[in-house]
């Protein structure tokens, strides 16, 4: 009896992969491998541990690729008395001629390649990652003198930039769901606690780790890529998840929010933008020029803001980091939308002197790329100078989400505070 019950289990399993499109429906697979996947995630559901099922997923997200067969081989001997483990083994690369530059065979002394190196993306990541590569590749590409328009141009470096942005996409999307609001926690599977315990707690906090980005560091490595800079700003992405998420959890519990830790957290959040930016001024041997990177990161501190005032309802519902959300934490709800507008007239002002030392032919360009950004519509529309409306704040959150389901029915403000 107990056989039969673990075989059903096993097939509901099967079927329920089969229904996320985990495991193709109409593919054809060994009923060995199809069993190892099926109890592989029955493990990670099982109840009676003291782990969720994100933090499970964040173990594995960071610690498998670093598992090799060898790990495996030599584990088993250690298990079955035949030894104890040796240091980390490394396999040479000998038939991987393609993952080098100009063809050239890869020998023993000169590269080397173990599974800490790999960096693991899914098509679900490469394709929400494509909306920020083609932003980038509009906006950024006429800094480096590069015509975005020629495919040429854009397939040369797309690569290793769709790779590295969606490396990042995937850890931002896994923090977002850290994030999840304590009280829509009871809906989403992921988020149940293993023992079934009490679903309206809260969950422990859990966050990215301090070495998420070791795999894509590893490549661009191995790639001849890597610089200080861009570790250091990948660096700043860790440390915005991070703020992301004390802020966010501080929202939450209604604890204090500090000024000083929002507006950082502003300048943070594009970093993908500048290791992007950054990785192309290596992709093209250049050096990088200063100007251009003071006169983005400002125009990217603008367009952060703007798409927090457009996302404002829905972040509410998502407690999702959004920087009036804070400053109505801060400063409460009528004070809040006067002292964003002087943080925005402030960043104005700078951003229209750097415009302006750019030089006729790229203000000119930069500025032709925003007004197309915005007749887009939606988010990354470029700084809207003179434009910016700021929505009707949302003094109780609590009862906001009562009366608003989901995102979806989120109703944008038709009131605004013009600044």
């Amino acid at each position: 009896m107990e056989e039969l019950q673990k075989l059903q289990k096993l097939h509901s399993m099967i079927e329920r992969m089969q229904s996320f499109g985990i495991i193709g429906s109409s593919e054809k697979h060994d009923s060995n491998a199809l069993r190892f996947l099926a109890n592989f995630a029955l493990l990670l559901v099982e109840e009676g541990c003291e782990l969720d099922i994100d933090t499970k997923c964040l173990l594995i997200l960071q610690h498998l690729p670093r598992i090799s067969p060898e790990f495996f081989e030599e584990a088993s001997k250690c298990i079955s008395g035949e030894g104890s483990l040796p240091k980390p083994m490394v396999q040479d690369i000998q038939n991987s001629a393609s993952l080098c530059s100009n063809d050239e065979k890869v020998s023993p002394d000169r590269k080397q390649w173990d599974f800490r190196d790999v960096a693991l993306i899914s098509m679900d990541d490469i394709l929400h990652a494509n909306s920020t590569l083609e932003d980038f590749c509009r906006s950024y590409f006429m800094f480096h003198g590069i015509d975005a328009h020629q495919p040429q141009s854009i397939f040369k470096y797309l690569p290793i930039l769709s790779f590295t942005e969606s490396f990042i996409y995937q850890l931002d999307k896994l923090n977002e769901k850290f994030l999840r609001p304590p009280w829509r926690q009871n809906t989403i599977l992921c988020n149940k606690p293993c023992g079934g315990g009490d679903q309206s707690l809260p969950l422990k906090p859990v966050s990215i780790t301090s070495d998420a980005f070791e795999p894509l560091v590893n490549i661009l490595d191995l790639q001849g890529l890597l610089t200080d800079r861009i570790s250091e700003e990948l660096r700043n992405g860790i440390e915005y998840w991070s703020l992301e998420m004390k802020l966010c959890n501080a929202l939450a519990s209604k604890s204090e929010v500090y000024v000083t830790d929002v507006m950082r957290a502003v300048q943070l959040k594009s970093f993908d933008y500048r290791v992007l930016n950054l990785l192309l001024y290596q992709l093209r041997g250049e050096k990088v020029n200063e100007l251009h990177m003071e006169f983005l990161s400002i125009s990217e501190f603008l367009v952060e803001i703007s798409d927090d005032l457009f996302d404002y309802e829905d972040d509410v519902l998502e407690n999702s980091f959004n920087i009036l959300r804070m400053f109505v934490q801060i400063y409460g709800a009528t004070a809040a939308p006067p002292i964003l507008a002087k943080h925005i007239t402030e960043a104005e002002a700078k951003y229209g002197s750097l415009l302006e030392a750019l030089g006729p032919e790229l203000s000119v360009g930069y500025k032709k790329r925003c007004e197309e950004a915005t007749k887009e519509g939606g988010k990354k529309g470029g700084p809207p100078l003179g434009t910016w409306c700021i929505p009707r704040v949302i003094e109780d959150e609590d009862l906001y989400r009562s009366t608003v389901s989901s995102p979806n029915q989120a109703l944008k403000a038709t009131r605004c505070h013009s600044c």
